[in-house]
């Protein structure tokens, strides 16, 4: 059994288990008494303690467990999944966004074109990925992208994990706002599959930009939101301190999303999240893009897009 490295207070009762499980080993061990009838309570009760406590997380534990350091990101995925990956740089217009990547690869001897989030894994690499906050180049880019992926008919997957678009001036005087809702726009009638998957954040307009799809899935411990919790406390109760009430109310979590018809399907993870077995997680998402990239296949590419535009115009309740 590996170590699972705690982050958070919520998941102390866990730690503290392991803690007792590896101390009876050590003395097992260094005594060699027969501790085997010890440990097999240890671990059930371990076991029954993990499934209890991720089967009914709050909303903003799921925040928490979706920003874990360890968490695989969308480089991460692309080593696991693709056999290969070419990645394609700029939006011919200012500069290559490397808040967003993407290109050509190859899943399971599929060609698709692959365009995702990507945070960073340390001070210098979030720094650099402007910490997964994209400026309009990037949806531009992404657009780019996608355009050239219609053009040779592939399937488009794109990976969302973001605390939002990026809010800086600089931004915003390059056309943020014009530059995320045409690919919303585009993105709606491209005509080939497009497959979205949630694998961390899913934060406003950032996720939306590169959201729009035949398929949107998110996976079991990952939030999808108009805002964030800290933002909504900010704006309602003027402090960060309601940011728990703020999830709550925010209705992000994957459950809640997918009770409320905005996503297609919830992608199950590895007990206690993604990071604990990256592998497993990779080869999940595999099997399910695979599958959906065959199934969309058989549709007619008019009728593919008719359900894609009735799918998101069905959302959300309009009163007079």
């Amino acid at each position: 059994m590996e170590q699972i490295k705690t982050s958070f207070d919520f998941e102390k009762p866990i730690a503290e288990l392991m803690q007792q499980i590896e101390k009876v080993k050590q003395v097992a061990d260094k005594t060699k008494v027969d501790m085997s009838a010890t440990l097999i309570e240890l671990e059930d009760k371990l076991s029954k303690t993990q499934n209890a406590l991720y089967a009914s997380l709050t909303g903003w534990q799921e925040v928490q467990l979706s920003r874990h350091p360890e968490r695989p990101q969308t480089l991460d995925y692309i080593g696991m999944i693709c056999d290969d990956f070419i990645e394609l740089h700029g939006d011919r217009t200012v500069k290559d966004d490397k808040a967003i990547i993407g290109g050509f690869a190859t899943i399971g001897g599929e060609t698709v074109m692959v365009i995702g989030h990507q945070k960073g894994k340390n001070t210098k690499e979030r720094q650099y990925r402007n910490f997964g906050m994209a400026n309009p180049e990037g949806y531009r880019k992404a657009l780019r992208l996608m355009r050239l992926a219609e053009k040779f008919n592939k399937p488009v997957i794109s990976f969302i994990d973001t605390m939002g678009a990026y809010p800086g001036i600089e931004a915003e005087e390059r056309g943020q706002g014009e530059a995320i809702a045409r690919n919303l726009m585009e993105m709606s009638v491209l005509k080939v599959p497009i497959i979205c998957l949630i694998i961390g954040e899913g934060a406003s307009g950032g996720a939306l930009g590169i959201g729009i799809g035949d398929k949107v899935y998110m996976l079991e411990h990952t939030w999808y939101s108009v805002i964030s919790p800290e933002s909504c406390s900010s704006i309602l109760w003027r402090s960060w301190d309601f940011k728990e009430k703020a999830a709550e109310c925010l209705k992000l979590t994957s459950k809640d999303m997918l009770k409320n018809k905005l996503i297609d399907g919830v992608i199950k993870e590895p007990l206690g999240g993604a990071h604990q077995n990256p592998a497993e997680m990779g080869e999940t998402l595999k099997t399910q893009i695979l599958k959906d990239i065959k199934a969309l296949g058989k549709e007619k590419t008019e009728k593919m897009i008719a359900n894609r535009i009735d799918k998101f115009c069905a959302m959300g309740v309009v009163v007079e």
